[in-house]
């Protein structure tokens, strides 16, 4: 919990930012290093709050409420206020596979229902995770660990974004010989090439997929399951097989002039810019970089923040974002109670960066686009865009152009960041897998199962789109529902 009256001595101070102006101008991440005592300051603001809520994973009105991964928050809390560092990482790791991804990327639901927030800034619980997995790896605590006996029973795990990883993690620590196929040409799925430098830093992905490997998981790079490798032989070769290949097929923008150039995905433009900065060491040389170009991105979310920080490290002109919903309240409304996740006004690092190099947030609230104009060599020059309002159709909320608000902006190049609509055909189709309502591969959750004996499903393929948290929730239990199959019993938390 803490200190009893740190909340009422001390203000939430998270782990700073480096200025805006500053970090655009490279690809490092934009946090500040964190002196430790004022991370231990920060711990002594856990409260003694009695039910504690930040560390449930409930999910209440279809958002995450509280951490996912049950993470034993007021324990490490409490530890870090005391010094007790080393006991604040066994913990951590515990209930977290990953806290040095979860620390940098996971939007913390576990601080939307933290208590102390119904009446103060909630406690930094997402700084003070990441400060111990950080001085966890800085004081060499954090060492390979391989199985002391082997299973004998061999286990494919098929993507290796959060949910395969965590998966892998959990298989390999019940003695089983995990192999992880990916086909990019490195290990880490979206937290790759989905998740921008800055936000990410590859060498931290890496450091954890090598303490993977020496643990004695086996990775296979460069290798489609479906097209390199058939589905089915993975059922003749393993003894079980776990498929976490994510939510990969992007919403589409059919309007007029999609098939423009200058006209992207979302995506592509994030894998093409981190592939140039990892290997070809020159961004600029992806057809589509926004260097001096006005740039607009089509969606509201993370993948659209990180599209926005990418295009002002160009150098882009002028940066728009296209967001369909109303802006948020700069407070709780009164239909988004504590301890649901807090939908209020903020910025993210994307949006505090367009502000600072152009004088206002970058967003464009209630905003559709109805046309891409293109110039006669079939270039990208313009978007046409209108206002929208949200009105009710049959009980549902549709929405509704505005008469007359339609406007042109520049634009030579356009990215679609609009989500994603499920996973992939390739391996359901082959494998004759059962697919939801929402095309995902049908396996309840907590059973994770689907219905080709042996073969699991965890992760976005299974849930849909959604949080680096839920995906390493599911990567454990379907881990666990594995070995029990496996085995016929399970001692995997």
């Amino acid at each position: 919990m803490g200190k009893p009256t740190g909340f009422l001595e001390h203000e939430r101070r998270p782990i700073p930012n480096r200025v805006p102006t500053e970090r655009v101008k490279d690809w490092n991440e934009i946090h500040e290093p964190f002196e430790e005592e004022k991370v231990r300051v920060q711990g002594a603001r856990c409260m003694d709050c009695g039910t504690p809520y930040c560390h449930t994973g409930m999910t209440i009105s279809n958002m995450a409420s509280g951490c996912p991964v049950n993470n034993l928050i007021p324990e490490w809390n409490d530890l870090v206020y005391n010094n007790k560092w080393e006991d604040a990482l066994e913990r951590l790791h515990k209930t977290n596979n990953f806290p040095e991804f979860t620390g940098r990327v996971c939007p913390a639901p576990c601080e939307g229902s933290c208590v102390l927030g119904v009446i103060e800034p909630p406690v930094a619980i997402k700084s003070i995770e990441c400060s111990i997995i950080d001085k966890g790896f800085a004081e060499g605590w954090v060492k390979p660990n391989p199985p002391k006996s082997r299973s004998g029973k061999k286990v494919a795990v098929v993507g290796s974004g959060p949910a395969g990883l965590s998966a892998a993690d959990q298989l390999n620590k019940a003695g089983h010989l995990v192999t992880v196929f990916e086909r990019a040409d490195r290990i880490g799925g979206l937290l790759v090439y989905g998740i921008p430098n800055m936000k990410l830093d590859k060498e931290i992905v890496q450091r954890r997929v090598d303490l993977l490997s020496e643990e004695g998981i086996e990775f296979v790079v460069s290798t489609e399951i479906g097209k390199d490798i058939p589905a089915k032989q993975l059922l003749e070769d393993y003894d079980s097989v776990l498929l976490c290949c994510g939510a990969t097929k992007p919403r589409d923008l059919p309007v007029e002039g999609r098939e423009l150039n200058g006209v992207h995905f979302a995506m592509e433009f994030l894998t093409k810019n981190t592939q140039g900065l990892l290997e070809l060491k020159d961004i600029t040389s992806f057809e589509t970089a926004a260097k001096g170009k006005d740039a607009v991105v089509i969606g509201g979310g993370d993948t659209g923040t990180d599209c926005v920080g990418t295009s002002l490290r160009h150098g882009c002109a002028s940066i728009t974002q296209l967001e369909i919903m109303p802006r948020p309240p700069e407070e709780r409304a009164s239909d988004n109670p504590w301890p649901e996740w807090p939908k209020v006004y903020k910025m993210d690092y994307g949006q505090e960066e367009a502000k600072e190099i152009f004088g206002d947030d970058p967003r464009n609230y209630l905003t559709a686009t109805k046309k891409f104009v293109g110039d006669e060599n079939g270039n990208l020059k313009a978007v046409l865009i209108h206002e929208i309002e949200w009105k009710q159709d049959n009980g549902r909320f549709t929405p509704v152009e505005v008469p007359g608000s339609e406007r042109e902006i520049p634009a030579q190049v356009a990215f679609l960041a609009m989500g994603f609509l499920g996973p992939e055909d390739i391996i359901a189709e082959e494998l004759g897998l059962e697919r939801d309502s929402r095309s995902n591969i049908h396996a309840e959750y907590g059973k994770f199962n689907t219905n080709i004996e042996g073969v699991f499903s965890a992760g976005d393929m299974r849930r849909g789109q959604s949080l680096i948290v839920w995906a390493i929730n599911e990567g454990r239990a379907a881990a666990r529902e594995c070995d029990r199959f496996l085995m016929g019993e399970t001692s995997l938390p």
